[in-house]
């Protein structure tokens, strides 16, 4: 009996061929999304949050430019449209990278903010299952349960709870609000929006609210250096453009707490890569934390 290896027909073919891209934009996310809180930390040392992020987002607005006149997207087709795609951005962008920025710029270690703001799994799973009738089961439950267990192994040698302000402690917890919001309202009110119009508005925004406080409240003033070029460009580039969109096109394919089970991962790759590349040795704890972060998010990818 002859048996084929190729796909029997075409629906088959388009499912492996979504699943492969789902699963190429969900480790992308991971790797980048963790990789950026080496970025963050490089940049707030050459300029204050709300200045950085003016930054980002001026840098964000010159390169999609371009790109918004090449090909010529799809922009919101109503008011109600353009005011759900300004809130979604102000949410995900504007508040929670203020709130995480300047929580490490207050004084507070990577390791809680990564702890903290990983708990935005948790916070998603249970807003998705009041408002919008998206009850995980028992076994997602579990994994992100466990998740959080890990990730706290995972940052435990870096925690330093004498540089937890209340000051810091608002603004992380800011962040991680606005972040849980930010996905939900997304998910909820922006599922057809064009991601790359949308995401212009959403730079436009941000600047429009954030500029005037890194004037206010910094001075807006930079310590020019290439090394402060490089983190916004990568964090413009990579992260605030592509991560994100890949974010989104995930949780238009998946449920939310399946999708957001990923963002326990980020922080595993910000451990390895600050070892990597700062020589910041990793505990037996932090090994232990990121086996079993990889079992929660196994456990919370599951179906039900």
């Amino acid at each position: 009996m002859k048996v084929s290896v190729f796909p029997v027909n075409a629906a088959e073919t388009v499912t492996a061929s979504s699943r492969f891209s789902s699963n190429f934009l969900a480790w992308y996310f991971v790797l980048v999304w963790g990789s950026g809180f080496l970025a963050t930390k490089i940049g707030i040392q050459y300029a204050a949050p709300f200045t950085f992020l003016s930054l980002r987002f001026i840098a964000g607005l010159l390169c999609l430019a371009p790109l918004l006149l090449w090909v010529k997207p799809a922009w919101p087709r109503s008011q109600r449209e353009w005011l759900h795609v300004i809130i979604a951005g102000l949410l995900m962008h504007a508040i929670h990278l203020s709130g995480s920025h300047y929580s490490q710029y207050l004084g507070m270690s990577a390791g809680v903010t990564a702890i903290i703001l990983a708990s935005q799994t948790l916070l998603t799973a249970i807003a998705a299952a009041v408002w919008m009738s998206e009850k995980p089961s028992r076994t997602q439950w579990l994994g992100v349960t466990i998740g959080l267990l890990g990730v706290g192994l995972v940052v435990w040698h870096k925690i330093d709870v004498a540089a937890v302000s209340i000051n810091s402690l608002i603004a992380v917890g800011t962040g991680l609000i606005a972040l849980t919001a930010g996905t939900l309202y997304q998910r909820q009110f922006c599922a057809q929006v064009d991601l790359r119009s949308s995401t212009f508005i959403q730079f436009a925004a941000s600047l429009l609210v954030i500029a005037p406080l890194s004037y206010a409240v910094e001075g807006a003033r930079v310590d020019w250096s290439w090394s402060l070029v490089a983190a916004v460009l990568f964090l413009v580039i990579f992260a605030s453009m592509l991560a994100v969109n890949a974010l989104t096109l995930l949780l238009r394919r998946g449920a939310v707490t399946r999708v957001t089970g990923m963002l326990y991962l980020p922080p595993v790759v910000a451990i390895t890569a600050e070892w990597l590349l700062f020589g910041v040795q990793p505990t037996w704890l932090t090994a232990l934390g990121v086996i079993i972060v990889c079992i929660g998010v196994a456990l919370t990818a599951r179906g039900k």
